[in-house]
């Protein structure tokens, strides 16, 4: 009995949560403005209420929207999304998609651009082809890649000097080596003269 109200109540709790309002963000009614708050993608909201009308996104510094954060808004009529530096590679497919769904009229695309990469700076997020956003996915790769060739020409570099300075010392030390052998060898030569000239005279 306890477990079937338990069942029961779950649902309005999980209501109570989905109603409150996002602690960065104002609401009133079925507006939720967290605009211009130097919100990013990592520190956006997770939720809205369920209720939401109206969103209001604009002025933030977003490069994307988390998968499904829009879905269950399903009363949403607008949502302004412009002014934030989006980042056109895979993460805006999200974003892409559902602005494709939504009306024309609700002008929810306007002013959604791309900041990167270079090659579609400008664009409208929602014109762009599904070809263009998944070569975008791979100009970082290059970068990494590029990244990654000149810490490993380094690295060569580095070890080619270690080891060409391995090979100095061990030449100086066996030249120091030799001096010092030849300069051993010439006074025990020379003490054995001295010694042999000494039991001589006697």
């Amino acid at each position: 009995m306890k477990g079937l109200l338990l069942l029961c109540l779950l649902p309005l709790f999980g209501g109570q949560r989905s109603f409150a309002c996002p602690q960065l963000c104002s609401c009133h009614g079925g507006q939720v403005d967290c605009s211009s708050r130097s919100l990013t993608s990592s520190s956006l909201p997770t939720s809205f209420p369920t209720g939401t009308t109206s969103l209001f996104l604009h002025n933030n510094r977003l490069t994307h929207l988390p998968n499904g954060l829009l879905e269950d808004l399903t009363s949403l009529r607008s949502v302004s999304l412009h002014g934030n530096p989006w980042e056109c590679d895979c993460g805006v497919l999200y974003l892409r998609a559902w602005l494709l769904r939504q009306p024309i009229s609700l002008m929810s695309h306007l002013g959604v651009n791309c900041s990167s990469p270079p090659g579609l700076r400008g664009r409208l997020v929602v014109y762009l082809t599904e070809k263009e956003v998944l070569e975008s996915c791979h100009y970082w790769y290059c970068d990494l890649a590029l990244a990654s060739q000149v810490c490993l020409f380094v690295f060569v570099v580095v070890q080619a000097a270690l080891l060409v300075a391995l090979i100095v010392f061990l030449r100086r030390f066996e030249r120091l080596f030799k001096e010092a052998r030849r300069t051993s060898e010439e006074n025990f030569t020379f003490g054995e003269g001295l010694r042999d000239n000494i039991y001589g005279n006697i």
